[in-house]
């Protein structure tokens, strides 16, 4: 199948890939419609991606080269311990095979890989779509209406498009929220390894990333919700970079002092307020990634807490999915209905898996300082529930 017009609503990581992909495979026309006009790039939040999904990416020409990263090697499992040193007793180091990403920078170098015929548009609001008919029709947010032959929904965990794949579909709050951090690495000691901090109800993982101006430290930590009502849970952003209050910041402190190691506690309390912020960890699947005209991808279709490490991975890998179903399609019915074979139960999976994983790392955690290193293999296992590992699933399995 050759030609058409698809237009790609959402123009960050997912949608940059789609657009890409769709103009390899051989469409006429592609338009992003982006509805923020600043820069992508400013965001600095940490993301890993597993060395064999980097590779297959790589090689499908979803991840281009040349993306600034940082390899990853080891992962170490660190307990507070009076008798142990400031950094904590290490309870178990497992191999982690990942390398680390700055999502502005990936997103750069997504974004200059798109095809120069691609329309980008930015400050674009899109209120609504509709895929039947044999056509996609979207609505913007002036009123106007544009057709194309498909239309994909790139456009994160509030999706406008998901509303008319799967209507009432909603990101679920999991009980618990997603305290997020980066600092400047020379103000820290450390090698390629990740530090696991764990303590009663929580984690936290630290690890490094590259940056815009130099190397930075990127920390993610997982604990219950601040008490009385400081916190909203109906947007997963609710507090931004910069936007935390003086009672959460205090909350966030008290916390790094009574629960972490003296160190790692030290070292988090220097990043700044600016690069300091905390969401609501939400989840969402949907019975079905595609309707009409119409197709998710990313955080549209599935939304999966971060313990799976598998967020940028899998847009990417919707990406392929989608070239490799227009390659073997000779309708766009055809094209769409194996789309959703090839992604619909993939994401579905992360989705459990992450639940697990968030079960055991949050929700019941075990009793970490008594777990020996086996042990904590053993629990390791558990929380995969026979998945290969962390960090999404291979496409040629």
């Amino acid at each position: 199948m050759r030609g058409g017009t698809v237009a790609v609503v959402g123009g960050s990581i997912a949608g940059c890939a789609f657009a890409s992909a769709a103009v390899r495979a051989g469409a006429d026309g592609v338009v992003v419609l982006e509805r923020t006009r600043g820069r992508l790039a400013d965001r600095g939040v940490g993301l890993c991606v597993h060395d064999e999904r980097a590779a297959e990416l790589a090689a499908a020409g979803a991840l281009p080269g040349g993306i600034p990263a940082h390899r990853l090697l080891r992962r170490r499992w660190v307990v507070r311990d009076g008798g142990a040193g400031p950094g904590g007793r290490m309870i178990w180091e497992q191999p982690f095979p990942f390398h680390s990403y700055h999502w502005g920078l990936l997103w750069r170098g997504l974004r200059g890989a798109v095809p120069e015929e691609v329309v980008y548009r930015q400050g674009v609001a899109v209120a609504g779509v509709a895929g039947d008919g044999g056509a996609a029709e979207v609505r913007l947010g002036d009123g106007s209406v544009e057709r194309y032959d498909l239309a994909v929904g790139a456009d994160g965990y509030r999706s406008v498009v998901r509303e008319a794949v799967a209507p009432g579909a909603r990101p679920h709050y999991a009980g618990y929220v997603c305290w997020r951090g980066n600092l400047d690495a020379a103000l820290l000691e450390g090698d390629e390894a990740v530090t696991t901090v764990c303590f009663p109800g929580g984690s936290c993982v630290i690890y490094r990333i590259p940056g815009p101006d130099g190397p930075r430290v990127n920390w993610v930590l997982y604990a219950p919700p601040p008490p009385d009502g400081r916190l909203r849970f109906d947007d997963p952003t609710s507090f931004p970079p910069g936007a935390l209050t003086p009672e959460l910041l205090d909350h966030l402190r008290a916390l790094l002092e009574r629960e972490f190691p003296p160190y790692w506690g030290r070292a988090l309390g220097l990043t700044a307020p600016a690069d300091t912020f905390v969401q609501p960890i939400y989840d969402l699947e949907t019975a079905s990634t595609t309707a009409g005209r119409l197709l998710l991808a990313g955080d549209a279709a599935t939304v999966v807490r971060p313990h799976n490490t598998s967020g940028a991975a899998k847009a990417l890998q919707d990406a392929t999915a989608f070239g490799a179903a227009w390659a073997g399609a000779g309708t766009w019915e055809e094209l769409l209905r194996e789309y959703q074979a090839a992604r619909g139960a993939a994401g579905r999976d992360l989705v459990a898996l992450a639940r697990r994983l968030g079960r055991a790392q949050v929700e019941r955690t075990p009793e970490w300082g008594r777990m020996s290193g086996a042990d904590a293999e053993a629990w390791w296992r558990g929380q995969l529930g026979g998945a290969a590992g962390i960090g999404g699933q291979s496409m040629t399995r």
